[in-house]
């Protein structure tokens, strides 16, 4: 799959459909420094990856955040649910990142393995079995692809949501629009 990744310095560059929506706010405080207004409610739920290096630059109160393996809301969707129904978010940001853990699981099976037995004491036959049964269900492919296919099954379950995938490069801890 082709796609552009955009690059979003100044809130000229954000795209206009996005404009004057949570999505441009969420690109403007990551992205421009833009100064923290107070919020009593969430404006947008976010979903990204559970990986450390990533942090947002976003004001308390601002959003309703899952963290999940890959940004994967498969398994969340009660959550997603919720901040749709009880929130009354009405846009979703799914924020896939490079070098992203959940792409390419088989090459960390070893890794997995020993990692729950030395650090949680299982049974080598345990943590292989955990491996085997729910790798598969976690594996993303590729990140960017991922998101993209995520925001047209969601699209799909919440017509009535904007979902926006977007892009965060570990290296410069910025936010990007996937077009």
């Amino acid at each position: 799959m082709k796609h552009k990744i955009l690059t979003i310095s100044k809130k000229t560059d954000i795209p206009k459909i996005y404009q004057n929506t949570p999505i441009a706010r969420l690109l403007e405080y990551h992205n421009t420094n833009r100064p923290f207004e107070m919020y009593s409610e969430a404006k947008l739920l976010i979903a990204m990856c559970m990986d450390n290096r990533k942090c947002l630059r976003i004001p308390d109160n601002f959003a309703f955040i899952i963290r999940s393996g890959g940004a994967n809301l498969r398994y969340s969707e009660f959550k997603v649910s919720y901040a749709i129904a009880v929130g009354k978010v009405k846009h979703i940001a799914l924020i896939a990142h490079n070098n992203c853990g959940m792409v390419n699981l088989v090459a960390r099976k070893k890794e997995f393995i020993e990692g729950l037995i030395k650090n949680a004491g299982w049974t080598k036959e345990a943590a292989e079995e955990q491996f085997m049964n729910l790798a598969p269900m976690h594996e993303i492919g590729n990140a960017t692809d991922f998101v993209l296919s995520e925001k047209h099954r969601l699209s799909k379950k919440y017509p009535k949501i904007k979902i926006v995938p977007l892009y965060y490069k570990i290296e410069d801890n910025k936010l990007y629009c996937i077009m």
